[in-house]
């Protein structure tokens, strides 16, 4: 589909990072269209906008003269709102960046979100924004019908007396959100027991209500060598894989790399200097690629890759991460990871490495190894 948006006089190029070969993915969808079109009953000028989940930077590069803040749920989505407001002529300098977990240090007049899969994460996003909402303020959400929920009405109820919903357009819809109930302070994290601990991990972030069981898995029946020195823990979630890897040789060093945000927090929480032995020897990445590692720098690296992006199943970046892997091992250096059967991730790891052997499978999930020298369990 043409990456190309013509909003009145002006012409957009707005493309998805990281790039990908299937010609039915673009980089916005009629929700976005809607949203800019409800927003045209507004005043837009000298108030102050908030827009979250603008995953492609489409409403950040159309709303730019505007000055929003954006608040970033992810590294990539970083990158690719600086893609593509280089690529259409706009100062970066200008952009308006805040994390998830920020307090706003101003009143936001406009609210504009597109909803989130995880109606968990639409809650924090929620709560954080009710922090510092204007009394007179509207927040817009914008969903495709078919990915309606009544829970998102509910959540939304919690935090606004008056939760208006539009009639369809292009198969999307909007919610109007007015007149703010009085803040109240929410837990925004989960608990969750596994083993002889407690796991904590903000809304939004994978497997809220346990640790998930292709982790557990993994964890029963992944096989470290002894001589183990330097370890990543890639697309580390809560960090449970981390954790467990360091129990098994405090001496270790870890490394947690993770492209969401609220991921990479939440495993800071897991893995708190308090709590661990040589915390001098863990280290936490916020990125969507291992392009900060130098060549030949883990002895192993473990990963429960992901392959769902909001309703997307994709699984590009994965096999993109996997021929990182690959420069970032070390001699000898062994690619550990788990993942569902249907995935074939085999035939894309033989492609990359010259042995990859099945540690353990069941009727769900497979345990792989992965390297560059001929291995035997």
């Amino acid at each position: 589909m043409s990456p190309t948006f013509f909003n009145k006089e002006n012409e957009y190029q707005v493309t998805r990072y990281p790039a990908t070969n299937s010609r039915s993915l673009k980089a916005w969808n009629t929700a976005d269209e809607y949203l800019l079109q409800r927003l045209e009953e507004y005043q837009l000028s000298n108030v102050s906008i908030a827009i979250f989940n603008d995953r492609f930077g489409f409403l950040s590069c159309l709303l730019y003269d505007f000055s929003p803040i954006i608040i970033l749920n992810y590294k990539s989505q970083k990158k690719a709102i600086i893609q593509n407001a280089t690529d259409n002529l706009l100062k970066i300098s200008d952009l308006r960046f805040q994390n998830p977990l920020d307090i706003f240090s101003e009143k936001i007049n406009i609210g504009i979100f597109k909803i989130p899969k995880s109606l968990e994460l639409f809650r924090l996003q929620l709560f954080q924004l009710s922090q510092s909402l204007a009394d007179d303020a509207v927040v817009l959400g914008a969903f495709m019908t078919k990915y309606f929920s009544p829970k998102i009405i509910t959540i939304a109820s919690e935090f606004f007396e008056n939760v208006e919903q539009s009639r369809a357009w292009k198969k999307s819809r909007l919610i109007i959100l007015q007149k703010k109930k009085p803040f109240r302070n929410i837990s925004i994290t989960h608990t969750i027991a596994f083993e002889k601990d407690i796991y904590q991990q903000y809304f939004g972030v994978f497997s809220a209500k346990n640790i998930d069981y292709a982790s557990q898995f993994f964890i029963q029946h992944w096989m470290i060598k002894k001589d183990v020195q330097r370890v990543l823990d890639l697309a580390s979630g809560n960090g449970i894989l981390a954790k467990k890897i360091k129990e098994k040789n405090p001496s270790y060093e870890v490394h947690l790399m993770d492209d969401a945000y609220l991921a990479i927090e939440s495993s800071r929480l897991n893995l708190t200097p308090e709590k661990e032995t040589n915390p001098e020897k863990i280290f936490f990445h916020w990125n969507d690629t291992m392009d900060i590692f130098e060549n030949d720098f883990f002895d192993l690296v473990v990963s429960n890759p992901p392959f769902h992006f909001e309703y997307e199943t994709n699984i590009e970046v994965a096999i993109h991460l996997f021929q990182e892997v690959k420069r970032c091992l070390k001699n000898g250096g062994q690619f550990q990871l788990v993942a569902s059967r249907h995935l074939n991730f085999k035939t894309h790891l033989e492609k990359i490495f010259e042995s990859v052997l099945v540690i353990l499978e069941n009727d769900k999930f497979i345990i792989y190894m992965a390297t560059d020298f001929p291995s035997v369990i």
